[in-house]
């Protein structure tokens, strides 16, 4: 036996792997990216009874036919010889669109083992799980039911992976009609003579009858009298009728929650209603936003306002000098301190999506959105990158990973920071509760409603210029709706709350300081008077741009600016440019009102710099995400004159129609 045994975990999206696959290396993760690309690549080890075993874990892959930048590199890791044993995560509450990947792995001739995470989302449905006859049907491989979360079937795992692996692989376990079976026999004498050395013909063979072009392109040969066209749907469908069997055999009472399933997706996919009901949804989501996470907020601001007052007063007593007591709590306490009083609104809304995503609804907005994506030139998959932007654009454009073609990819980079991410809401929420008040959720809602549409226009109209013709077609699992899982929910909304209150604690401290240093230092020092400093000057270049947009205030010019760090710092500056310490309390909102109302700023201006905000270049961290995974400079940059074009577009139009009525 090898010194070290070669473990692969493989698996499809959300099944559980990753965090199998943490609960076994611990500490001992590392992280890189394959050679060439950018995805990443993470390899751990661990032991087993004196046996040392280098574990790697895949990207999550549906299917062994590369089209994504994912599949093919799961799927040439899965192949390569560095591989010895390969073990297939299964979600078991969603067994139909899991097997579908074991029937591909078992013809690679390797040893594989299924791990059946999440059994208590079966039980917790009411079914019943044969874990007898399951192992019979898959060719004898083993079987063994895991909790990643609960950290059960560990130990169990590990041990038939060294077991398996001395025993070897299993033999295929569907077998095609005649006519394939007979095509492939005569594919494997034809490889066989071709490349004498070639491994598992078999696979090969059913490869070619796919038309598969890595199978094509590597090992070609003169199949034109065997193969008379694509075999890949036949395949496809008879894998399938076999997956079907395997249920019928091992699953059971599984017909009563379909039938739930499919009575509430008879409204909620419906084909005229499905949208105004994902709008409506959506809607009441922001509601909560607003009215629970307004009430909850003020708490936040009587404990900032009375933090803000003691660290003063401290200051005053210690006779700190002017200038550090204006850093501090004018700045540094001012900026941090009323991003943080929107952690309530930030809260609420992670938690609706949380929830919504957990229930299985989230998957059936893909399927909805499948025809007006079409149009596009896109399909539905693309649009759950976008839904990802809702939360933070980072993790949506590295989602783009996904779609198959490097145009469709390009496509929906370019219009995924339209989607309101989080940063963006505590700008909604201020200017929304100042100037419209009892509207205050509609004006933010229309701005989500507003990116989603011109993101797709802007698809559309690129994709006509273009003239690209987008081929990816629509396979996503539907789950069953389940009850959300309080842990899982639990987990996601602090992962979350966790990156906000970092981001408050690094980039909006520092933008913060640098603010403060701007606009209270000039060429001759340290000023007393703010339109004397840096940002001023800064500002004042700015405001022949922003003033058709009804925005020609140098301090607007300076906040926008400072946004291009993290957009919560929109906010901060505002708090800080003005002067005011607890900016999103009713007296702090009354300040900036009678501030900004002095330069006869309303709220058509106010709506304005909202859609700039909405629409204009993202934080930084999504521009060096946009650039590794385009790996073009050059586009990144066209991509980001592109954006503010359009945001200055937008609020010009909005102002300049708007003032027509008003």
């Amino acid at each position: 036996m090898k010194d070290q045994i070669s473990v692969a975990f493989v698996g499809n999206p959300n099944c559980g792997k990753t965090t199998l696959f943490n609960a076994y290396t611990g500490a001992n993760l590392k992280v890189a990216n394959w050679p060439g690309v950018t995805v990443e690549k993470k390899e751990g080890s661990a032991t087993y009874k004196g046996s040392k075993l280098k574990l790697i874990d895949l990207p999550g892959i549906y299917s062994l036919t590369s089209y994504s930048i994912e599949e093919k590199v799961s799927r040439q890791c899965i192949m390569s010889d560095d591989v010895d044993v390969i073990i297939n995560i299964v979600d078991a509450s969603s067994m139909e669109r899991n097997l579908y990947l074991t029937m591909q792995l078992l013809e690679l001739r390797k040893p594989v083992i299924l791990a059946l995470n999440m059994m208590d989302i079966v039980e917790e449905r009411g079914m019943e799980l044969d874990l007898h006859r399951l192992p019979e049907m898959l060719g004898g491989i083993p079987v063994v039911p895991v909790s990643a979360r609960k950290r059960t079937g560990l130990d169990v795992l590990l041990h038939a992976v060294i077991h398996h692996y001395q025993e070897g692989p299993a033999e295929h376990v569907v077998t095609y009609d005649d006519n394939i079976e007979d095509k492939i026999a005569k594919l494997e004498v034809v490889i066989k003579a071709r490349y004498p050395d070639a491994a598992n013909l078999r696979w090969h063979a059913i490869k070619l009858l796919e038309y598969d072009e890595e199978v094509m392109k590597h090992h070609p040969v003169d199949v034109t009298a065997i193969i008379d066209r694509n075999y890949e749907k036949d395949i496809i469908n008879q894998k399938y009728d076999y997956i079907e069997e395997v249920i019928e055999d091992c699953l059971f009472y599984k017909k009563e929650k379909l039938a739930s399933t499919d009575r509430i997706d008879e409204v909620l996919t419906h084909r005229i209603w499905g949208i105004p009901i994902f709008l409506g949804i959506m809607a009441l989501v922001f509601f909560l936003t607003f009215t629970v996470g307004d009430f909850l907020k003020g708490g936040f601001e009587v404990a900032l306002g009375w933090f803000s007052v003691t660290v003063s007063n401290l200051l005053s007593g210690l006779h700190a000098a002017g200038w550090m007591n204006s850093l501090i709590v004018d700045g540094i306490i001012a900026g941090v301190g009323g991003i943080l009083t929107f952690l309530p609104n930030i809260f609420i809304l992670f938690l609706a999506l949380a929830i919504l995503e957990d229930s299985g609804y989230m998957a059936r907005v893909a399927y909805v959105m499948d025809g007006i994506m079409g149009k596009a030139g896109l399909s539905g998959k693309a649009f759950l990158p976008m839904i990802l932007g809702f939360g933070c654009t980072v993790p949506a454009v590295m989602a783009t990973r996904a779609l198959e073609h490097e145009g469709d990819r390009k496509k929906t980079i370019l219009v995924t920071p339209f989607m309101s991410c989080s940063a963006r809401l505590p700008i909604y929420v201020l200017f929304a509760d100042i100037f419209f008040e009892d509207y205050a959720m509609l004006a933010a809602f229309s701005l989500y409603v507003i990116g989603v549409v011109l993101a797709i226009l802007i698809a559309l109209l690129s994709n006509r210029i273009f003239k690209g013709k987008s081929s990816n077609s629509l396979l996503i699992e539907l789950p069953e709706y389940k009850s959300p899982n309080a842990r899982t929910i639990a987990v996601y909304v602090w992962e979350k709350v966790k990156d906000y209150l970092s981001k408050a604690g690094t980039t909006i401290f520092i933008a913060s300081i640098v603010i403060w240093f701007v606009l209270n230092f000039g060429t001759t020092g340290m000023v007393s008077d703010i339109s004397m400093s840096f940002g001023a000057s800064i500002g004042r270049f700015l405001v022949p741009v922003l003033a058709p947009a009804g925005l020609g205030l140098w301090q607007i010019g300076v906040a926008l600016i400072s946004g291009l760090s993290a957009k919560e710092v929109v906010v901060s500056s505002f708090a800080v440019l003005f002067g005011i310490s607890n900016v999103n309390s009713a007296a702090g909102m009354m300040q900036m009102s009678e501030a900004l109302g002095a330069y006869g700023f309303g709220p058509l201006n106010a709506y304005a710099l909202m859609i700039f905000c909405l629409l204009y270049t993202p934080c930084m961290a999504t521009i060096a995400t946009i650039r590794k995974e385009t790996n073009s400079t050059r586009w990144t940059i066209g991509m980001v004159i592109f954006q503010l074009l359009i945001a200055w577009i937008g609020a010009v139009l909005v102002y300049q129609i708007g003032s027509l009525f008003m």
